[in-house]
């Protein structure tokens, strides 16, 4: 990137941060509410948009089947069930979900293998798009999605799902990973106050742990939400030409803003009163839900990760925008970091139904069906903001379109998936590392470069 776009590129991302910011900080002055005003249309199968507008077309495809895979579970998989519910209401097509294993490309290849690909695959990582593309399993999305593509989206997310300038991806599902949640009755008891630099975090982590609780809790054995703590910390450090370098590999992994990012990060993580007992041992879900059980005296205050951590939420009897609210993740450089994710769909199977589903799946009449449902950031522009359920979601939501092309997206998710998506190798493996030894930043150093190197040579 030129110096003259870098600059532009910055000024951009500031803007976005500070919009996304005051968004997300004016709606935790509001209780969350119910979600009366939201447009059920979508979900109830009328032929209207979230956005107003006319209703997607679909043809007729009675007869037709499709197998969908995806790594979802649990909420996740119920919520989109319900979107493939509409889908097969309005062709006549018949759906099935497959649930698929991470790492899904090596899921994949065994069924392809096979010779029982399913049509369509939910991909969570700009590198495996990339990799399907490579291997020849993927087929570019056909004129009506990217109709509905060009029409919805904005040309950033657009582009994410595109190899060589191919669209080969529709993005269905994004994530705000730049957020932390909170205990409200903890910050309370304690008189703890919102953080906006990583300074005053730790200030606020000391304050909740004189009050008798354990300030953070980390979701340790799952490595990708260890990839994000880093991610936001090197955005927000080293600025956003930097975090592009190293997502390519452009700048190796020994380079000095690593260490400084990693350094920061050992801030939090080396300081064992800070951390709730076992984060190596504790699994993402458990890291939210031990926040908000136990009354005033949770195993943690606060929690990292994205928008979705809502759905985790839901399954306590904390109602958020009252018992649960969330900040922006601290400044550690001059902005606070924007940093996203997103599943996108790709068709392996080239099918009138396939393409079909694509198209639906980049309409607005897709996402309002789990928007409603919550746990859920579309990155379509056309989804009514009142289809989200509560406040919070809302000004989510406004902050993610209103960001437009000026995000980042996940760093891990843009690497080969042998380095930044596989459990127990690669990136996931050498940040567990980490947190389990924060002193050693240049081992630390050295190993996320040869596994990087290994990973981008391949």
């Amino acid at each position: 990137m030129r110096n003259g776009a870098v600059m532009r590129s910055n000024l951009r991302v500031r803007r976005a941060t500070q919009a996304a910011a005051a968004i997300i900080a004016g709606a935790l002055t509001l209780t969350a509410c119910g979600g009366d005003d939201k447009d059920k249309s979508s979900g109830s199968g009328k032929e209207s948009t979230g956005s107003g507008g006319a209703s997607v077309t679909l043809p007729k495809l009675d007869g037709a089947t499709l197998e969908v895979a995806a790594v979802w579970t649990g909420p996740e998989q119920a919520n989109f069930k319900k979107v493939l519910a509409e889908f097969e209401k309005r062709t006549g097509a018949k759906v099935t979900f497959v649930p698929a294993q991470d790492p899904i490309i090596n899921f994949l290849g065994s069924k392809i293998a096979g010779g029982a690909p399913p049509d369509v695959a939910m991909l969570p990582q700009v590198g495996a798009i990339k990799q399907a593309v490579d291997k020849k399993w993927a087929k570019p999305v056909g004129a009506d999605a990217q109709a509905q593509l060009a029409k919805n989206y904005a040309q950033g997310w657009q582009d994410l799902g595109k190899v060589d300038g191919q669209q080969y991806g529709v993005y269905f599902k994004a994530a705000n990973k730049s957020l932390v949640w909170y205990n409200t009755q903890v910050f309370e008891n304690a008189g703890a106050q919102e953080p906006k630099t990583w300074k005053d975090f730790l200030t606020t982590a000391q304050t909740v742990y004189d009050s008798g609780v354990t300030p953070v809790s980390v979701g340790g054995a799952d490595g990708w939400t260890l990839t994000d703590w880093f991610e936001n910390i090197y955005l927000s450090q080293a600025g956003p030409e930097k975090y592009d370098q190293l997502a390519q590999h452009e700048i190796k992994w020994t380079d000095p803003s690593v260490k400084d990012a990693l350094t920061t990060l050992a801030e939090l993580w080396g300081n064992k009163d800070y951390l709730a007992d076992g984060a190596l041992q504790t699994e993402f879900p458990a890291s939210v839900t031990q926040t908000f059980t136990g009354g005033d005296q949770p195993k943690a205050g606060m929690v990292f990760e994205g928008d979705f951590v809502g759905i985790n939420i839901a399954e306590t009897k904390a109602k958020i925008g009252t018992d649960a609210k969330v900040f922006p993740f601290p400044a550690v450089g001059d902005e606070a970091p924007v940093v996203s994710g997103g599943d996108a769909a790709v068709l392996l199977k080239e099918s009138k139904a396939g393409q079909a589903l694509l198209t639906f799946l980049a309409s607005p009449d897709a996402a309002t069906i789990w928007a409603e449902q919550g746990g859920f950031l579309s990155p379509n522009k056309n989804v009514a903001n009142s289809a989200y359920p509560n406040a919070v979601q809302q000004s989510m939501a406004k902050a993610l379109i209103a960001a437009g092309d000026d995000f980042r997206f996940d760093m891990s998710d843009q690497a080969p998936q042998a380095f930044g998506g596989t459990p127990g190798k690669g990136e996931w493996k050498a940040l567990q590392d980490f947190l389990k030894n924060p002193k050693d930043v240049a081992g630390t150093q050295a190993k996320l470069e040869a596994d990087a190197a290994a990973a981008y040579k391949g």
